[in-house]
């Protein structure tokens, strides 16, 4: 008891922290953030391991609104401009207050410069991080097709390859990205001449049954929205005189307006107008929204983010820089792929995360301690990521003991300081290496369940791989059988990569369309 107090009030001070952010409880429409770490479960590597492959699949950076939601923003503009009123409080600003889009031919979808920039800091940042791709090494991602999609991927590539001045020579530094097509359902299959299944960055699209329950989400969403945006607007419109009402409608757009307004042009003033609980209301919607809708508490989740763990789970089973059998394809040891919010959360589902509580409709979660938040996941440029980790005996107490250097010889052996000679020391022996594997959401570690007894909580390979093969799978189920495309015919059939039901793209040549990301 007393351990879980003390649990729940370290996570209470690591979300909310002295002063609360809104920006941090606006769900998908957060600029990126790093999402808080359970207590003693920090980012950083544990000692006596090193990275020495990693996966990673992100939502495209953050952008302007899609269009049918600048009709929204719009309509409110519009409803300001038309009244007679007087603000005040939080409010005063709304006189003078304008759209933040200004080009709608070119901005609404489309990456905004914070996206951009999110993007390009990821690729500085893994670089860093894992040191894999040495000076003047080429480097290939992968990206679904849409633009905002294909835009994240080379702005990540542009930050990645940001080293040195190869701008000359063609051959060196290079990204190389692999746009892939988006899943086709079965009737636009039989028509087509070239398409995919599960073997994509978007499945879930092949999915019928799979939508039919991702309505839920928004359904339920829209159910808890109605507990508290009229209560809301009640509260805003004491700060109006005039014929200028706001009602429930324009609560979620002005709410909207917070992480949009603020990745557009910095502008935060309309998260000035809500109170903390009200954020709090509104990013519990958007949980509802993504834990019904694509996570786990849709049951057709985890068919459509299995394929990609699975395919993970094969690779780190052969090591980095080889390739699956029958593989024609060799991917770097920093896997990237790129797609959208809704992509995500099967991912968690297919590994069996987050599961554990049911969200209330009518009544917000307030435990401190509840594992799902879209926000810790599908902001702007979230992802989850997998690593595996090549553990040894951990580091030394360098005050008894010291690394041995031989001249001319890189690296160094573990010494006793009391019982050495520089010229003849007495080298520690080391043990077997070990290898684990490490989930992150948003940079935040994850525990997989029960299998997690590894250094930093982390899960044995070989256990991991267990799990993927068969419990994980078993609860899965094949993605051609569950998705009813099993006895899918016609034309297009024959343009479909092998097994409908497997992410292939990784070590298969000619998936997808290859384009050179320029650096300029």
């Amino acid at each position: 008891m007393i351990t879980s107090s003390l649990v729940s009030i370290v996570l209470l001070v690591s979300t909310f922290g002295a002063a609360f952010d809104p920006l941090k409880h606006s769900g998908n429409a957060s600029p990126y953030f790093d999402a808080p770490t359970l207590p003693g479960l920090g980012p950083e590597t544990p000692a006596g391991c090193v990275v020495d492959q990693a996966a990673y699949f992100v939502r495209h950076g953050s952008r302007y609104p899609e269009p049918s939601s600048f009709v929204g923003w719009q309509d409110l503009f519009w409803k300001i401009q038309n009244a007679t009123f007087i603000a005040h409080g939080p409010l005063a600003f709304l006189p003078t207050w304008n759209l933040p889009v200004d080009n709608v031919d070119h901005q609404p979808l489309f990456l905004s410069s914070t996206g951009a920039q999110e993007s390009f800091d990821l690729g500085v940042e893994l670089r860093k991080r894992y040191e894999f791709t040495t000076g003047g090494g080429n480097f290939t991602a992968w990206s679904a097709g849409e633009q905002r999609v294909v835009d994240t991927a080379t702005y990540f590539l542009r930050g990645y390859l940001s080293d040195g001045n190869y701008i000359a020579d063609p051959s060196l530094n290079r990204g190389h990205l692999i746009v892939l097509p988006d899943s086709l359902t079965a009737e636009q299959a039989i028509n087509a001449t070239n398409g995919t299944f599960a073997d994509s960055l978007t499945p879930s699209a092949s999915c019928p049954p799979y939508t039919v329950f991702s309505n839920n989400g928004s359904a339920a969403a829209s159910t808890f929205r109605a507990t508290y945006q009229n209560r809301t607007a009640a509260r805003i419109n004491s700060f109006l005189q005039g014929n200028l009402t706001f009602d429930a409608t324009d609560i979620g757009v002005m709410q909207d307006l917070c992480g949009f307004g603020y990745e557009i042009n910095g502008d935060r003033r309309f998260c000035d107008i809500f109170t903390g609980e009200e954020w709090l209301d509104y990013e519990y919607a958007d949980d509802l929204n993504y834990y019904y809708g694509s996570g786990p508490g849709n049951p057709l989740s985890a068919v459509t983010g299995y394929p990609w763990i699975k395919a993970i789970s094969d690779l780190f089973e052969v090591g980095p820089n080889n390739t699956v059998s029958n593989g024609t394809l060799i991917p770097p040891p920093l896997i990237m792929g790129f797609s959208h919010d809704n992509n995500l959360p099967p991912l968690v589902s297919a590994l069996g995360l987050w599961n554990d509580t049911i969200l209330s409709l009518t009544q917000r979660d307030t435990n401190p301690l509840r594992q799902f938040r879209s926000g810790h996941l599908v902001a702007f440029r979230g992802y989850l990521a997998l690593e595996r980790l090549t553990c040894s005996t951990p580091r030394p107490d360098l005050n008894n003991s010291g690394i041995f250097h031989q001249a001319g010889v890189l690296g160094g052996a573990v010494v006793n300081l009391n019982d050495t000679a520089v010229a003849s020391p007495n080298i520690s022996s080391t043990t077997t290496p070990q290898f684990y594997v490490r989930v992150r959401a948003d940079n935040a570690p994850i525990p997989v369940p029960s299998c997690s007894s590894g250094p930093g909580q982390t899960c044995l390979l070989a256990q991991f791989i267990e799990k993927v093969n068969g419990p994980l799978a078993n609860s899965a189920g094949d993605f051609m059988e569950v998705c009813g495309l099993a006895n899918v015919t016609g034309s297009g059939v024959s343009g479909i990569s092998g097994n409908g039901s497997s992410v292939r793209f990784l070590t298969t040549k000619g998936d997808g369309t290859e384009i050179l990301a320029g650096l300029n």
